[in-house]
């Protein structure tokens, strides 16, 4: 082999050396370019994950505080719902008091009941005033949503079933009974004896 053609070839070697060698350089460039991108793609999502959890436990935190506060707001208003209503009644207590206190100086029953009319109409504004309006069924036909019967007493000027008295004043709150008024009802009289002799012939 000729000396030129031995160089020729060895410089092809090295050539070829040079390119794997180059080769090799840029494939671990780029594999450690992927690696540092792969990390810092990671590393982003891991602060992006760990921002995530942080608001969801701060969300959850609000909540929890948020169903704190409207429990308490709620276990407060149940603890003094009934103020309005207590301060409205007393005065018609204090009036009661001062009529009872008048009529065992003065013993004039007389102003003693005019104080008690006048305290019960009292109360009734109160109740009026707190929407809770008095059931007057008498006259009308028995109604078992709204009365309670106590009794039936015969009757033959008035149908079945039509409430005669009121023993105990019953009360609604808007469509809701607090308490159903107690009645008296009619019921069908007797048959008479001419009737009954009628009936015989």
């Amino acid at each position: 082999m000729s000396r030129e053609k031995k160089h020729t070839e060895a410089g092809d070697g090295a050539a070829a050396d040079t390119d794997s060698q180059g080769a090799d350089v840029t494939a671990e460039a780029v594999a450690s370019a992927a690696a540092a991108i792969d990390s810092d793609e990671l590393q982003k999502l891991r602060q992006e994950a760990d921002e995530a959890r942080d608001r969801s436990l701060r969300a959850q935190a609000e909540l929890d505080n948020f169903r704190r506060r409207t429990q308490r707001e709620v276990d407060e208003f149940r603890k003094y719902q009934s103020i309005p209503i207590i301060r409205d009644m007393l005065p018609g207590l204090d009036n009661l008091k001062r009529a009872v206190g008048a009529a065992e100086q003065s013993g004039d029953l007389q102003n003693l009941l005019d104080g008690i009319h006048m305290v019960s109409q009292q109360f009734e504004d109160v109740l009026k005033a707190h929407s809770a309006i008095p059931i007057r069924p008498q006259g009308q036909p028995f109604d078992p949503n709204l009365h309670e019967a106590l009794t039936q007493v015969p009757s033959a000027e008035h149908p079945p079933m039509t409430v005669l008295d009121v023993v105990e004043t019953g009360y609604k709150l808007h469509d809701r009974v607090i308490r159903p008024a107690k009645v008296i009802v009619a019921c069908a009289p007797p048959p008479t004896n001419d009737a009954a002799s009628t009936d015989a012939d």
